[in-house]
């Protein structure tokens, strides 16, 4: 019954927005506060299910495949290097089915905007190439999430990455970033091919490789240019993608089956929430909801991050009933700004929390000190009831440092000694200062271009072993059985 549901659904991707109030006592998800309107927000319709019913719109479905394929702009290269990449696909289908299966969550969104903005639907194969659709996925190079951008990059493209949340692994921003990023390449080099080196080598590489084939008198498109091993592999293997989705049955590939419709809602976030809690409420798997929600660092979804939460198209309505009935309060964690440098054993005992909680739930090492100015998460009490403030929300960041060693004692002037001074005492070390991974600033400052780095690098040796590249970057799926 859900299945002749779901193929009735909508072509356009849905998205259902508003404040989800009516909820009874401590549970009621409204805020006092105006909306925010975000600027990355999503241009896909919304449905309101205060006043309309998912239920009501109706769409014929069709295959995505065969509308992936309809999309195909790029001509085939034919070459070698493409011949190559296709068999390697070809000889490990077990590699390709999974990273085919993971991508269905994905694909229906990614196509959608890719659609939008008459770009080749060859480019929302990429993920296939950068990540093989897991949305973890973390390179040698730092570079993460389905579209594997570098710190600096996705700082130059606008994606928070702070405490709270990386929205380099947000599927949303994430994909409207990295689209904006190819069309904005494809524009300056005049082609597709030389957009995809250029998103995998960085622009500045590519527009001096052309410098030195014109100064030779060589062409300057990307067949002809001189390319890091990577880079020359990069688009053979996009093409090589783009056969088998062409024509599986010649390379003993079964696609898995693919609806032509929206995999997962939207959920604007109207008041803080655990994220445990919204796992039970929706009363879908842990795993499923990280893989749509890979960019929450911690155990709280803040609504003062302008956040929303994906569901599944089926658990939307589910998580909406469950709201409306939960009465207790939403969200056990709140965040405080540490006003002077520290010992996490003096902030625990000045905010008057457990030290190892503190500990364990900002991933602070032992040894380290908390700096001033540092955002940390505490479980909420009587006295801190409130949503964490916009200000926290946008800018939290944690910084540590290693307490100096202690100075070395002078050893005392002997009376009736010769000179009658002291040894000089050694100066005391400077003290070793570090961000953590994903706060704001802690980025180098070249340019974005030069930044990107592909971890197509590590799909090779991942799929030789039978296995996806992924990082455990989510630190908040290990919160889901603490809270609530």
């Amino acid at each position: 019954m859900e299945r002749s549901f779901l193929m009735r659904m909508m072509y356009v991707a849905i998205l259902f927005a508003g404040f989800l109030s009516g909820c009874a006592g401590t549970g009621d998800w409204s805020s006092d506060a105006p909306t925010k309107a975000s600027a990355k927000a999503s241009r896909a319709a919304r449905v309101n299910l205060k006043n309309q019913s998912v239920s009501k719109f109706y769409a014929p479905s069709y295959n995505l495949w065969l509308r992936i394929r309809d999309g195909f702009q790029m001509k085939p290269m034919n070459t070698p290097l493409e011949i190559e990449q296709v068999r390697w696909l070809a000889a490990r289908p077990d590699y390709v089915n999974r990273s085919m299966t993971r991508s269905s969550r994905y694909l229906f969104y990614i196509v959608q905007e890719v659609n939008a903005r008459n770009m080749p639907t060859e480019i929302a194969l990429l993920p296939f190439v950068e990540s093989a659709f897991v949305t973890n996925a973390k390179s040698s190079a730092k570079a993460v999430g389905l579209w594997q951008f570098m710190p600096a990059t996705g700082k130059d493209f606008r994606l928070t990455q702070n405490v709270f949340r990386d929205e380099r692994r947000d599927v949303l921003q994430s994909t409207d970033a990295a689209l904006d990023y190819l069309q904005r390449l494809n524009n300056q080099f005049g082609s597709w091919e030389l957009a995809l080196a250029a998103y995998n080598w960085g622009a500045g590489n590519i527009a001096k490789a052309q410098k030195r084939n014109a100064a030779a008198g060589l062409p300057t498109n990307y067949e002809s240019l001189t390319l890091p091993r990577e880079t020359r592999n990069y688009v053979p293997k996009l093409m090589a993608y783009r056969q088998i989705v062409l024509d599986p049955q010649s390379y003993g590939i079964v696609l898995p089956e693919l609806e032509n419709h929206p995999y997962f809602v939207a959920l604007d976030v109207g008041g803080d929430i655990d994220v445990a809690l919204a796992i039970r409420l929706a009363e879908i798997p842990a795993d499923e909801f990280h893989s749509l929600n890979p960019s929450f660092n911690k155990p709280v979804i803040l609504s003062n991050a302008n956040q929303q939460i994906l569901l599944p198209f089926a658990h939307a309505e589910i998580f909406q009933a469950n709201l409306k009935q939960y009465t207790k309060p939403l969200s056990t964690w709140t965040a405080v700004q540490v006003s002077k440098t520290e010992s996490v054993d003096q902030a625990a005992k000045t905010l008057g929390v457990d030290v190892d909680a503190l500990r364990e739930v900002n991933g602070i090492p032992k040894g380290m000190r908390i700096k001033a100015g540092s955002t940390v998460l505490i479980p909420k009490t009587r006295r801190r009831l409130g949503d964490v403030s916009t200000a926290i929300a946008e800018n939290a960041r944690l910084s540590l440092e290693k307490p100096a060693p202690p100075a070395p004692k002078c050893p005392k002037t002997v009376k009736g000694s010769k000179g009658g001074k002291s040894a000089k005492c050694a100066p005391p070390v400077t003290t070793k200062t570090a961000d953590k991974p994903g706060s704001k600033g802690n980025s180098s400052g070249k340019n974005a271009a030069s930044q990107h780095k592909s971890a197509s690098t590590g799909l090779v040796k991942s799929a030789k072993n039978g296995n996806s590249p992924i990082s455990a970057s989510n630190n908040a799926s290990k919160w889901v059985n603490k809270s609530q």
